[in-house]
Order: C-alpha cells, then sequence, then structure tokens
C-alpha cells in the first residue's frame, strides 16, 4: 500500500514512516523546502506542501491507500497558531482528501491524551468520555479530533490518542538526561503526580497496524507501555542510563512558574515559540495524566514491548550515539 505521511520530519512521524518502510508500505511523504531530512535515510517520495495551503495537499494525498496525519504544533506562541496548525491543518488536509481521493481506505489522526484532559481519580478514563482538554494544545488537537469524527471519512478513521512519547529524536526529554549526568533532578511537586508513558517505537507500531487493520475505523486508541508511572520513576529509568544517581528535589510549582515566564519572556523578545511555559506547567503539576491501552491490545493483537528502563537506556544510547548530551 502507498501511504502518505504528513509531520515525517518530525520526532514520531519519521518513526512512523521508518516502520512502514520496514514492513514493505510505499511511503510518500509531505515535507516543506524547509523540512528537516535529517532522519529521513530510508526509501521514500515526496511532496512539496504544507497543511496550512490547501492547494498544496490535493496532489499529496491523491492515489494513496492511507493516511497518516501526524503534522502539528506542540509549542506555538499563542492559541491561533497551535490552530493554524492543529485544527485548520487537519481541515485543509480532510478537505483535500474529499477533492482527490474520496475513496481513501483509512485515515489516521495523531492527536494526543492532552485532547482528552487528565484524569480526576487516577484511572484511566473511558476514550468516550466528555473531553476536558486544559491547554491551547489540547484544545486545538481536540477540534482536529472533532473534524475527523465528522467528516466523510470518519467510518474509515482512526484516532490515536498517546500520552507523553519519549525515545530516540525526541528533544524533550534531553535536559532529564543532561541535569541527570551532573547528578541534579529537580522534579516538580516531588515527581509523585501519576502518568502514562509510551516509547515512541511502540507507538509507530500501533499507528501502522492500524492502518490494515479492519477492526480499527471508527476507533480512538491510547496507546501506553501497560504501566502506570510517576516522574519518579521516569527520573530513576533516566539516572540508571546515564549510571549514577542524582539529587532529587522538590520543586514547588512557584519555582517552575517563575521559570515559565522568564522563558516566555525569551520568546517574546526573540518571536519564537517556547516549550516551558504556565500552560506546560499547569499542564505538568495535574495528578494523573493516565490512560489505557486495553481497546488497543483486544482489536490489534497489539502490545508494548519496551519497559521504561530499556526505553530510557535506548534513547540515552542514541543521544550519546548523535551528541546530543
Amino acid at each position: 500500500m502507498e501511504v502518505l505521511v504528513t509531520g515525517a520530519s518530525g520526532f514520531l512521524g519519521s518513526h512512523v514512516a521508518e516502520q512502514l518502510v520496514g514492513e514493505g508500505h510505499r511511503v510518500r511523504l509531505l515535507l516543506r523546502k524547509t523540512s528537516s531530512r535529517q532522519f529521513l535515510s530510508f526509501s521514500h517520495e515526496e511532496r512539496l506542501g504544507d497543511i496550512t495551503d490547501v492547494g498544496s495537499l490535493v496532489d499529496a494525498v491523491n492515489g494513496v491507500g492511507a493516511v497518516v496525519h501526524a503534522a502539528g504544533l506542540v509549542k506555538a506562541r499563542n492559541e491561533a497558531e497551535f490552530a493554524a496548525a492543529n485544527t485548520l491543518g487537519t481541515a485543509n488536509l480532510l478537505s483535500a482528501i474529499r477533492q482527490s481521493n474520496p475513496d481513501l481506505g483509512r485515515f489516521v489522526y495523531v492527536s494526543s491524551l492532552a485532547a482528552h484532559g487528565p484524569s480526576a481519580d487516577g484511572s484511566p478514563r473511558d476514550v468516550h468520555a466528555p473531553p476536558n482538554p486544559i491547554t491551547a494544545y489540547g484544545r486545538t488537537k481536540l477540534a482536529g479530533e472533532d473534524l475527523t469524527r465528522n467528516s466523510s471519512i470518519a467510518a474509515r478513521s482512526v484516532v490515536i490518542r498517546p500520552p507523553a512519547i519519549y525515545g530516540p529524536r525526541d528533544s524533550a526529554l534531553v535536559p532529564f538526561f543532561q541535569l541527570a549526568r551532573f547528578r541534579l533532578a529537580p522534579l516538580l511537586m516531588g515527581g509523585r503526580n501519576r502518568i502514562s508513558i509510551v516509547y515512541v517505537e511502540d507507538v509507530a507500531r500501533a499507528i501502522v497496524q492500524a492502518i490494515s487493520s479492519e477492526a480499527s475505523g471508527g476507533k480512538v486508541y491510547c496507546p501506553e507501555d501497560g504501566a502506570v508511572h510517576t516522574w519518579r520513576d521516569l527520573q530513576g529509568a533516566v539516572e540508571r542510563a546515564v549510571g549514577h544517581r542524582a539529587v532529587r528535589m522538590n520543586a514547588p510549582r512557584w519555582t517552575f512558574t517563575v521559570a515559565a515566564v522568564a522563558s516566555e519572556a525569551v520568546g517574546f523578545l526573540k518571536r519564537r515559540a517556547v516549550s516551558l511555559t504556565r500552560e506546560k506547567v499547569r499542564e505538568l503539576a495535574q495528578p494523573h495524566w493516565v490512560c489505557s491501552g486495553e481497546d488497543l491490545r483486544r482489536d490489534l493483537d497489539w502490545s508494548p514491548r519496551v519497559t521504561i528502563r530499556e526505553g530510557a537506556a535506548l534513547t540515552y544510547d542514541w543521544y550519546r550515539k548523535h551528541r546530543w548530551v
């Protein structure tokens, strides 16, 4: 099957495209002229375009059997920027499919647990429970989900709603490893907040399996690694990978908020988006970000292969090899 992947120059998208090629699919990538090709060493075809420009998408979707929509913004200067990519970009892609490929066999929308919101009591919420996103990112990803569910190809669409993803090519966890090498570990509110996480290659495999599974049409899935963790657990896995223990410091929420204000000020002056914002601190401070992959296990016979300890070690080895730490 020929599969179009958007966002393939990014962290998750590059892993999805690589696994598709490994499974024998032909891969077409939607890329901008300025997109990095750093992680695209596998065989692929390119189409130049941008999800914010519907006119550039019609040719890209034409003739493919499936589309994996992994493009989007995870950081932005304001909600309008998030919406332009995560919501309008999805609307544009669905419009292009209606125009040039209305019989598309499978559309996979890569969303986020942020679209569903945190759990109030620490147990995974049903995927069909009323969503409660608490950030601009979550709201705009939820809007993309709604567009997918209300589209003409809703019955042939799959929403993948992962929790925190980590692994090789991810820059988000680099500071964890860098600080651990200096034996420092500032943990927001003691790091006891409960989280679901998943290794990137496990998420990519779930997406690849969803493309060819008849059972996945119209479903929402949350891939996770089979356990509920805390940030302290993740820190412990990072320390084992690095090879020594760090001094764990209980950082009150206000300290992260102060750091976020400073980060936002730098972003404002440089006119660019930053990762650490007050909204991000609010997200990280939630007691429970947990989900369940039981439906995914049942429908697709999928199961996670990489534990948090193994994943942290693989990630650190990759960081060192590529001199990210």
